[in-house]
């Protein structure tokens, strides 16, 4: 397939800015992915197409407050620093985006907060905003996150034009994020409820959890029209035995197996067994899935409405078939459902 194939007109007026009131009450679409019907529904009535021993995969990152600004040396110049990913704990390095790029160069110095809480050294660059830093602090590691956690601002996606604001901490973030890594949220599980995931339970559905520390990949724009020629960027993933089991007791008694969100769906698709079970895992994935593909784990799936062109766009229409997939978009535009990160959902079936 062609990356022009993937295009349609989303009014800026449908990117959502802002979360919905409730987590649970923006809306649900529901497309069968047999027939291309489809039904307009409210999140929490996701409850009414689960039943007992199913199962719903979660992928548990957390978020951490990526975006910190500092001052450069000799100049203040205020400089933007996007932290990627921790590359040594013991070393302090850590590769990062800086923005204004080209004021920043290899041995450099930035002051992060009032009093200089963090200061950082440029040791390497990367890519054209790339950089590898080094940040010079004595304390323990706790006292270390404590300070990004004082500086750092929550990540909202740049297509959000607004300041990261207290409510964004909270919501940005889904009710079961444990592990920290991620630098942008696994949005599908955003829709999640206290209250709905014990009505679920209680319903007799299981949860399984995994773990993808998603990476601004997600956001990368495929410039090429050849789709067998874009290269993903790698996000590590982790499956551990007993998450596993959870999935493989449910595919073999015949169940609902539901990957909740893209990142979800490329983790279990990374780590297929030969017999086409889920197998634990603790590996790094660049997987491109787009049509035609051949799922293996999953049966259905929760996700958000994607930008045109993007790779999760190409994901979901692999999972519930490009013409279901662009019709429902279409309708979708037409009845001005909320599009992207803080937009509303999809359940495909």
């Amino acid at each position: 397939m062609k990356l022009s194939q993937f295009k349609f007109n989303l009014p800026e007026s449908l990117v959502a800015h802002n979360p919905a009131d409730k987590r649970d009450e923006s809306r649900l679409m529901v497309l069968h992915r047999d027939s291309g019907k489809i039904e307009h529904k409210i999140f929490k009535d996701v409850l009414d197409y689960f039943d007992d021993q199913d199962v719903m995969i979660l992928n548990n990152t957390k978020v951490f407050p990526a975006r910190m600004y500092g001052n450069k040396e000799k100049t203040g110049a205020t400089i933007e620093v996007f932290l990627l990913r921790e590359l040594n704990k013991e070393l302090r390095l850590w590769d990062v985006l800086v923005d204004p790029a080209r004021k920043i160069r290899v041995g450099n110095k930035l002051y992060f907060g009032d009093d200089d809480l963090l200061i950082a050294e440029v040791v390497d660059n990367t890519t054209s905003r790339g950089r590898t830093i080094r940040f010079l602090f004595d304390g323990t590691d706790e006292e270390f996150r404590r300070n990004v956690e004082i500086l750092g601002e929550t990540p909202l996606p740049k297509y959000i034009k607004r300041k990261a604001t207290a409510e964004d901490k909270e919501r940005y973030q889904t009710i079961f994020a444990k592990n920290e890594g991620a630098v942008a949220a696994p949005t599908a599980g955003l829709h999640f409820s206290r209250e709905l995931m014990k009505r679920l339970e209680l319903k007799g559905v299981e949860f399984a959890e995994v773990t993808l520390h998603v990476g601004l990949g997600t956001f990368r724009q495929v410039e090429v029209e050849d789709l067998t020629k874009h290269k993903m960027d790698s996000e590590q993933f982790i499956i551990e035995q007993k998450q596993a089991d959870i999935v493989n007791r449910g595919i073999e008694r015949k169940k609902r197996i539901c990957a909740v969100g893209t990142t979800s769906m490329r983790t279990i698709e990374s780590a297929v067994s030969a017999n086409k079970t889920l197998k634990a895992a603790n590996d790094w994935t660049s997987k491109f899935i787009f049509p035609p593909y051949d799922f293996s784990i999953a049966n259905s799936m929760i996700t958000n409405f994607h930008t045109p062109e993007s790779t999760l766009l190409m994901m979901i229409c692999a999972f519930g078939g490009y013409e279901h997939v662009m019709n429902a978009y279409e309708v979708a535009v037409k009845e001005k459902y909320r599009f992207y990160s803080y937009g509303d959902a999809m359940l495909i079936i």
